[in-house]
């Protein structure tokens, strides 16, 4: 990914120079880094609430009790992990961010469910068929309220930042339907 940054950068000086537009390009690295600040700072306060309200829902128990209700779900699709309670409780976390929009939060519990999952599975070199599951959920990610995008929207001055809601229902479930099937299809049956 650096190597990609670096292409980026140089081209962007060789065709300033060549241009003769540097000074132009010095100001809109500064405007684009100042924009870039004001954004990370607008989307750390969504972050760090939704990380809190986490916080509070583990420490009392609401955590196993939602993993409790979501296992009948996830049980059909990462039979595997759900028989384990660590695995099982980091991986109702993730999804359960996930559904709240906080694709960022939902990380760290995703790393910690895939770390349980590599615990229990045969080829520790490779990527079980519910390790890959969990990516796709992950990526296309059923988002019932996308906080981080409305939060996005409210800090460039949307007045409604979530009128996007259906939209956002319809492509998140089609995206996870359809990564799913995908993964179900193209698994490796061992």
């Amino acid at each position: 990914m650096s190597h990609i940054w670096l292409f980026f950068l140089l081209a962007s000086l060789v065709s300033g120079g060549l241009s003769g537009q540097l000074s132009h390009l010095s100001v809109a690295a500064m405007q684009g880094a100042q924009e870039g600040v004001q954004l990370s700072l607008a989307l750390a306060g969504a972050l760090c609430l939704w990380s809190a309200v986490s916080r509070v829902m583990e420490k009392s128990g609401l955590s196993e009790k939602l993993s409790q209700l979501l296992s009948p779900f996830l049980s059909r699709i990462f039979p595997e992990t759900c028989r384990d309670g660590a695995a099982r409780s980091f991986l109702c976390a993730n999804f359960t961010a996930n559904l709240l929009g906080l694709g960022s939060a939902a990380t760290p519990m995703g790393v910690s469910c895939v770390r349980r999952m590599q615990e229990f599975s045969r080829d520790k070199t490779r990527a079980s068929n519910e390790m890959c599951r969990l990516i796709v959920m992950n990526t296309a990610s059923i988002q019932l309220l996308p906080t981080t995008v409305a939060a996005l929207r409210s800090s460039l001055g949307s007045s409604h930042p979530f009128e996007i809601l259906p939209a956002v229902w319809v492509s998140s479930v089609c995206s996870v339907a359809v990564g799913l099937l995908a993964a179900f299809v193209l698994e490796e049956r061992t």
